[in-house]
């Protein structure tokens, strides 16, 4: 194994955190007598690992055991990499069932030592610091000592599953985090806190937006009218920019036959990503999983000329899929969701100006919204492993051809992943990073040359023959329940004035000013602004703090001067005060905003 010094910065963390869980398992066995070891990675900003402790671990326990960690670091002893034989692993771990389990299967040459898909030869290793040793394959850092002791902290214990399967043992996982400084904890630290503060979960039932149900189900979420009215104004900008653009716009239904799906090669491949099929007059539906059979569907119901094309087809259409409960996340990560989705149906030769133009409407979408920190990653076939794709090497080697020119020619950073294309073609995810670092997966193009000849979309060329389309599937806003999630993170709340739920409440400062001010909020509402008025029996001064904590955009405050006036005093949800102005005035400065999807107040 190369030094520390030697290996770059990435790689040094990876080892830090996979060390700093070996630490965390010697600390736990010496204070919990009996403890069951099961696997212990490294993972994005942090490691964990899983134990069968005899009467259980708590949150209480934690400093103390992040004490003994510090000890044994602290100590400075040397990682020791040693490779031995099937007996001397059983012998040595005799007592350790979960780790007997592992090296059965790692023989067999399932998995590595750490429970994931092995790479390279079957090897059986073990790592030594001072008198603990754990079954390993590493890398990791040459001493305990290079761990420092101010740059490592746990941060909690969650249930986990033995190999993630819900019939196997129920373990304890706890979680830690390493940094090569202490400041570098210090910012990690904040980082975490300030996700928890815009946690769209949190701000989603403090600000009414939207809310789950048990007699609904799970995974379903239901829109409350200030939720809605954020969805309403995403959706409405989209087909307002969509049809400047030359999209049509279609609908179709929420579920279709059993033969859509089958041709389209999502059944039986993908079956367990659908739900149960719904048995009518005979024959077999299912709840529509994706817009596009649908959309090539419409495309077929008429012949098309080379003159027509590019068709683009665009819906808000609401699909549904499976998701199994560990993984549903607020609206991150629904089991019914709409989305932002468009086909494209053009020539081959157009196929690349066609996708550079959904970078582009990717991108101004993302300016407006103040979107600037992303990237894309180019999801490739595996060419070691190509049963689970459809389509001949041609057909692949076009489509990642074309596609790969069009993510080069628009200058946007992004990175390759073979072996995550879709069954049918390449894909390009977007994935936008927010202020905490934290990382969303917000929309997915692909350029698909198999479905054409699925569903037989043609086109009669110049010469009268008939061709094949390239159909381009687009979502640049992905779905909106997703992509309100991540705009509320983003924001913190604070949404934009033309996306706010409510851009301006009204606060009268006495009750003989609330005809007045309902009077204002009439007129507002004819201008299509959403407001309303706080006439509640409290102070003026706990009305406005009421509204700032709400982030409302705007508070126009109505006194006797203001009535008198004509006019609302006007304070930012930021603290500033722009003082008196007549109504007309105001009108116009929350028109010019909201006309220009500003992100600004003024």
């Amino acid at each position: 194994m190369p030094p520390a010094e030697s290996v770059d910065s990435a790689e040094l963390l990876d080892r830090l955190r996979h060390s700093s869980a070996h630490v965390l398992a010697q600390a736990v066995c010496e204070m919990f007598p009996g403890t069951k070891l099961a696997t212990g990675p490294a993972i994005d900003e942090g490691f964990y690992y899983d134990f069968e402790v005899p009467g259980g671990i708590t949150e209480a326990d934690l400093a103390r055991v992040e004490a003994r960690m510090r000890e044994i670091v602290r100590a400075d002893v040397p990682f020791e990499y040693r490779e031995i034989s099937e007996d001397e692993a059983k012998r040595l771990f005799a007592d350790q069932p979960y780790k007997l389990e592992l090296i059965d299967r790692i023989l067999a040459g399932e998995i590595d030592e750490d429970g994931n898909p092995p790479k390279g030869q079957v090897v059986l290793s073990v790592y030594r610091h001072g008198e603990f040793q754990d079954l390993c394959r590493g890398p990791h850092v040459d001493r305990t000592g290079r761990i420092l002791p101010d740059a490592l902290k746990l941060l909690r214990i969650a249930g986990a599953y033995w190999r993630g399967d819900e019939h196997r043992p129920m373990l304890q996982r706890i979680y830690g985090t390493a940094w090569r400084t202490p400041k570098e904890l210090k910012d990690y630290l904040w980082r975490v806190e300030e996700a928890k503060r815009r946690d769209h979960r949190r701000i989603g039932e403090e600000a009414d937006l939207f809310t789950f149900s048990e007699e609904v189900g799970r995974g379903l979420p239901l829109w409350l009218p200030k939720g809605a009215a954020i969805r309403d104004e995403l959706e409405n900008w989209a087909k307002k920019t969509e049809r400047r653009l030359g999209y049509e716009r279609v609908i179709s239904p929420h579920l279709a036959k059993s033969d859509l799906y089958r041709i389209s090669g999502h059944l039986p491949y993908y079956a367990a990503d659908l739900y149960a099929p719904i048995e009518i007059d005979g024959d077999q539906y299912y709840l529509k999983p994706m817009n596009c059979p649908h959309h090539h569907m419409i495309y077929k119901a008429r012949r098309h000329s080379y003159r027509e094309l590019p068709i683009r087809y665009a819906e808000h259409g609401t699909v549904y899929r499976y998701e199994s409960s560990g993984q549903l996340h607020g609206l991150m990560r629904t089991r019914g969701f709409t989305q932002n989705d468009a086909h494209i149906y053009c020539r081959m030769e157009d196929a690349k100006r066609e996708f550079c133009d959904v970078m582009r409407l990717h991108d101004y979408y993302y300016r407006i919204l103040g979107l600037k920190d992303y990237r894309m990653v180019l999801a490739l076939r595996d060419p070691k492993n190509t049963t689970k794709y459809h389509g001949d090497d041609a057909m692949w080697r076009d489509a990642e051809r074309i596609t790969r020119e069009a993510i080069e020619e628009s200058g946007i950073p992004y990175a390759e992943d073979v072996g995550s294309a879709a069954h049918y073609g390449p894909k390009v995810d977007f994935i936008i990073r927010s202020v905490t670092g934290k990382e969303f997966a917000a929309a997915t193009n692909q350029l698909d040359l198999y479905m054409p000849k699925r569903f037989n979309l043609t086109y009669i060329d110049s010469s009268g023959r008939e061709e094949y389309v390239a159909v381009l599937h687009r979502a640049p806003l992905g779905s909106h329940e997703r992509f309100v999630a991540l705009l509320t993170e983003h924001y913190a709340g604070a949404f934009p004035v033309w996306l706010a739920p409510v851009q301006a409440r009204l606060i009268p400062v006495a009750d003989r000013h609330v005809e007045f001010t309902r009077n204002v909020a009439k007129q507002l509402r004819q201008l299509d602004f959403r407001v309303e008025v706080d006439a509640s029996s409290e102070r003026m001064q706990a009305k406005i703090r009421n509204a700032q904590l709400d982030k409302i955009p705007y508070m126009l405050v109505v006194g006797d001067r203001e009535v008198a006036g004509g006019s609302v005093a006007v304070r930012l949800r930021t603290g500033g005060d722009l003082g008196a102005k007549p109504i007309a005035e105001f009108t116009d400065l929350l028109r010019r905003v909201v006309d220009t999807n500003s992100l600004e107040l003024v």
